[in-house]
């Protein structure tokens, strides 16, 4: 995950590598004779990386955008921290300095992508960063089975 505009200036150079690369090598592997399939056995590997790179550089662009989805049941809150840091145009050490604490704290927590955060942690975070979090809890859907009563009414009544 490109995390900063350093790694993401170096993703992009390392994409124009890449692509040249691919290409130089291709050029290489029709010389010598390799039909279509030997072609695309050799050339698959190569094409793996750089489509994952190109990924990587589209969804750093994603995230500069604010395009940042959805969190479902706090699953992915390290990353969407991660991806709110970067939306908000804020640098780890913008953020450690709002956090009061050292930048390579920062980089440490996001590498780890806040593993075992606790919401407290998470929520000074968020304050630091300028961000409300709202949340909403959603009706279960429950199976019509007991007593005949929908689950409209079973979670009414809960």
């Amino acid at each position: 995950m490109i995390r900063n505009e350093s790694d993401y200036q170096k993703a992009l150079t390392r994409q124009a590598e890449e692509k040249k690369r691919l290409e130089e090598h291709r050029a290489r592997l029709e010389g010598m004779g390799l039909n279509d399939e030997e072609l695309k056995r050799a050339l698959d590997p190569l094409r793996s990386f750089h489509l994952q790179l190109e990924e990587e550089v589209r969804s750093y662009e994603r995230l500069k955008r604010g395009d940042l989805g959805e969190l479902s049941n706090l699953h992915g809150l390290g990353s969407m921290l991660i991806a709110l840091r970067i939306a908000r145009g804020l640098t780890q050490r913008e953020l450690a300095r709002r956090l009061e604490v050292h930048e390579s704290q920062v980089s440490r927590d996001e590498r780890n992508e806040y593993h075992g955060i606790t919401v407290d942690r998470a929520s000074r975070v968020l304050d630091a960063m300028g961000v409300e979090l709202r949340s909403f809890f959603e009706r279960p859907i429950l199976p019509e089975a007991s007593g005949g009563e929908g689950a409209e009414s079973q979670v009414a009544g809960a």
